[in-house]
């Protein structure tokens, strides 16, 4: 055994090794995007690794994977589980032959994502068993086992880890990664993969037939355990667990709830042992629902009655307040902390150099600030700092809300804006529709060639695979021209005057235009060693017009009524063009 003191996602990505994974597939959001990282990079087993371009092609690479007998891991974030809805609940009733582990992960208080929404949700839906950690370590020891339930039902298995443990460290017990190596074989068997009707009828009735065994099995393994003490109890799972321990009295029942299905049995003879419980849990109230049909006598405090919070992430303090509301004692109490007053907003921005800033201002220079500007999931979304995001739902969905906003007889130009690894991930189809249907827009595709916000994961835009195998770059002007747009160009976001001329052009011209503005990711540029010269203020030209500020890159301040420079500068050069006077040149050497 050994130990290390690592993030949650790099256990849930050892806890794959020593469980001998062969195959691994996913698509980058935060907070899971760490585990194929970590997975790409170690060197204890050799496998096969990918980033897909979309969280539903990641599973249905994982499923065809386990099908053939192999171990399989998809990663996601939870509202990527949504693209991949679809082989989900059909998956079930195939069922599997080699493990197959469905990461999703989900993000109450939605640190960076569109929604707080619960995967074991998804979980109930597709009547497939729900792993829900409430540590590093237990994330780790829940991954490791993962597999073995997986095969013994035949089932794929939903592993819901949160952010709090993602992304937090512990000390962690390791064991040494595993020396087993499959080989896929897939055996035909049209009546157990191929769901037309009179297969997915029986595949039903055997997938539901599973559901009892199952829970009585996560019991079995102690993944749902409880502790009788009193007349009182809690009820708790996930991160949740962590800190209802720290406050729940010696004499206060306690029972964690770590994986789902519930068994009914064993939570209906647990709960009538008490004459009141609280359930407490992060976002939606699964296990309090089981609870309250199981209760017949027992009083049951929750979500439902306003003691636990629907939103957001819980905490010690929050937790001791749930018992307050119920009426429950706790060991311990937690001073609320109160946000320092006055403090001065810190909104997240774009990077100092980034093009995406200068497409922005040229966007908002040429259709003005009455254009419709709908926006997609990215770095991008921060051009809401800037005037030119009005709308932002889900990957790939800037072109479609476009499409439907121009059809509909909107009078305002629309302009709508997705990335790169977006447009691959889901925006081809929309850009199809809009040009089979005639919408009137203009779609700037922001080129930066990489998967950004993530964390700087290849695409397929990139040139380079998850194994760091090259392959060959894709051509976004091609896929756009195969849509059946005619209006295609290429823009240097750097190159402010050209920029200006294309957009003016496209908004003379009718139907869907496409400009693509290509400049790699200046993060991922100065990591590669492309450098460009900084810039610099001639004080004696400036004449504090402010101009070069409204631009809003970081890089450029303001002091005594003129402009400054500081060290963020990446030298764009974007700034030198916008100053009205000439007083933004190459920095001099001295």
């Amino acid at each position: 055994m050994i130990t290390r003191y690592m993030l949650g996602n790099e256990a849930i990505a050892h806890a794959c090794c020593e469980a001998d994974l062969d195959f691994a597939s996913g698509y980058p959001g935060t907070p899971s995007s760490e585990v194929i990282d970590t997975l790409r990079f170690q060197k204890e087993r050799d496998f096969y690794i990918e980033w897909s371009v979309n969280e539903k092609v990641a599973l249905e690479n994982g499923l065809g994977a386990a099908w053939t007998g192999v171990r399989s891991l998809v990663t996601m974030k939870h509202v990527g589980l949504n693209v991949a809805a679809d082989p989900l609940m059909t998956s079930s009733y195939t069922g599997i032959k080699g493990g197959l582990v469905i990461l999703s992960a989900d993000d109450p208080y939605a640190h960076s994502s569109q929604n707080e929404q619960d995967s074991r949700i998804y979980a109930k839906f597709a009547k497939i068993p729900c792993l829900d950690p409430s540590s590093v370590q237990e994330a780790h020891d829940m991954m490791k086992g993962a597999y073995s339930l997986s095969e013994e039902f035949a089932l794929p298995v939903l592993f819901r880890p949160t952010t709090r443990i993602c992304h937090s460290k512990s000390n962690v017990e390791l064991a040494e990664c595993g020396n087993e190596h499959r080989t896929g074989s897939f055996e035909k068997d049209p009546k157990q993969y191929v769901v037309i009707p009179v297969h997915t009828r029986i595949l039903h009735k055997k997938l539901n037939e599973k559901q009892n065994a199952l829970s009585e099995k996560l019991v079995e393994l102690k993944l749902n355990f409880a502790e009788v003490r009193g007349k009182t109890a809690v009820i708790t799972g996930g991160i949740a667990a962590e800190y209802v321990r720290e406050i729940i009295p010696d004499d206060v029942s306690f029972a964690k709830i770590g994986a789902y299905p519930i068994n009914t049995e064993w939570i209906t003879e647990f709960v009538a042992k008490h004459d009141k419980v609280l359930v407490i849990e992060e976002l939606s109230p699964l296990i309090e629902e089981v609870v309250r049909q199981a209760a017949e006598k027992t009083l049951v405090y929750g979500k439902i009655n306003g003691c636990v919070p629907y939103e957001g992430e819980l905490d010690p303090a929050s937790v001791a307040l749930c018992f307050e509301k119920a009426g429950f004692a706790a060991k311990k109490s937690y001073k609320i902390s109160e946000p320092v007053q006055n403090l001065p907003p810190r909104p997240p921005i774009l990077c100092a150099g980034c093009g995406h800033r200068a497409v922005f201002y040229a966007m908002k220079k040429v259709f003005g600030k009455n254009a419709i500007y709908p926006s997609d999931i990215g770095c991008y979304t921060l051009g809401i700092q800037l005037g030119t995001v009005d709308t932002t739902i889900c990957m790939g969905a800037s072109i479609t809300v476009g499409s439907g906003i121009a059809h509909s007889g909107e009078k305002n130009d629309v302009v709508c804006t997705i990335g790169d690894s977006t447009f691959l991930h889901t925006g081809i189809q929309g850009l199809l529709n809009a040009a089979y249907n005639g919408a009137n827009m203009t779609v700037v595709i922001l080129d930066n060639r990489i998967t950004a916000m993530t964390g700087h994961q290849p695409n397929p835009n990139t040139g380079i695979t998850a194994q760091g195998a090259l392959s060959p770059v894709i051509s976004l002007e091609a896929i756009c021209r195969s849509c059946g747009v005619a209006f295609v160009e290429v823009i240097d976001p750097y190159d402010l005057t050209s920029m200006l001329t294309a957009l003016k052009s496209a908004k003379e011209t009718k139907g869907v235009k496409v400009i693509i503005a290509r400049q790699p990711c200046v993060i991922a540029a100065r990591r590669a060693g492309i450098k460009r010269r900084p810039l610099q203020v001639k004080t004696d030209a400036c004449i504090g017009c402010g101009a070069c500020v409204k631009f809003g890159c970081p890089a450029i301040e303001f002091y005594s009524d003129k402009a400054s420079i500081n060290e963020l500068c990446s030298g764009c050069g974007v700034c030198a063009d916008i100053c009205p006077k000439g007083a933004i040149i190459p920095e001099v050497k001295k």
